[in-house]
């Protein structure tokens, strides 16, 4: 018999992680089923418990349900405690362990498939919300010279310095609103907003991205967004969106499930020769 694990999110239809965990449990001969589930947005945790009862194993979690996974999960990995977020959660019994695979999973788009290394280059995260809090902890250990969190509420942006600033030894760590980006140009800039979505694009200057470095949106599956034009336009040497974090964190979740880890390449293949959909995080 299959294990039973799902997505929950709202909206949901175009989650790309059926097809990813479908092929994963392919590669890896893993008996699994897996499906979108549209979860009610005052209904989240009554759909997992309903899922949990009909015998869900474990689930993946997405916009907006992350904070509220993280209040619904009874344990929590160190990465999903760090972040106040859960994007998997695994049932084992009457427990539900929430971790956030996230930053694991953008580092190693970062680190293997686009072979940018980290350590000491000055990098700037815009945004301030879920996803980004779910990086910051993995972006300080990878021991950036600096990392900059650039929000439009610059309050929320100092908030997240002072959550992590006892992981920042060895990188500078500040934040504010984006006026205070000017006249500053970062190696790796990575948009973490929700801006992609609507084809809009955050108040930048134009020599945000430095000569030579890479723009990274977290979004993928529309093309070029706004944020990636406005940095090829401006300089940045290279580009790229979040279709190789989305594998990548999804990998991380099967591990945590099944105990083997899947070759992520031949899947990230799959999926950029799909035709285009919506832009999407997950």
């Amino acid at each position: 018999m299959s294990d039973h694990y799902a997505v929950f999110g709202n909206p949901v239809a175009h989650s790309k992680s059926p097809a990813i965990h479908q092929a994963f449990a392919a590669q890896c001969r893993q008996q699994i089923s897996y499906q979108a589930i549209l979860a009610p947005s005052d209904g989240f945790a009554a759909s997992v418990r309903r899922f949990v009862a009909a015998g869900g194993r474990g689930a993946n979690v997405t916009v907006p349900f992350k904070e509220e996974a993280y209040l619904l999960a009874t344990r929590l990995t160190s990465r999903a405690a760090a972040a106040g977020a859960v994007n998997t959660l695994l049932f084992e019994g009457h427990e539900a362990l929430g971790d956030n695979t996230d930053g694991a999973g953008l580092l190693r788009d970062l680190t293997h498939n686009l072979s940018f290394s980290i350590a000491g280059q000055r990098v700037l995260l815009l945004g301030a919300g879920g996803a980004a809090r779910g990086v910051v902890a993995p972006l300080l250990e990878a021991a950036p010279a600096a990392l900059f969190i650039a929000n439009r509420s610059a309050k929320r942006a100092d908030d997240l310095v002072q959550r992590f600033a006892g992981l920042a030894a060895l990188s500078e760590l500040a934040g504010g609103g984006y006026p205070a980006l000017a006249g500053h140009s970062f190696d790796l800039v990575i948009n973490a907003t929700s801006a992609s979505l609507s084809g809009e694009l955050p108040p930048l200057p134009a020599a945000v991205v430095a000569s030579g470095g890479l723009a990274y949106d977290m979004m993928y599956g529309c093309g070029e967004t706004p944020f990636l034009a406005f940095a090829r336009q401006h300089g940045a040497a290279r580009l790229a969106d979040g279709l190789g974090m989305l594998v990548e964190q999804a990998a991380e979740a099967f591990h945590l499930w099944r105990g083997v880890r899947p070759d992520s390449a031949p899947v990230i293949a799959m999926l950029r020769s799909a035709a285009p959909g919506p832009a999407a995080r997950r």
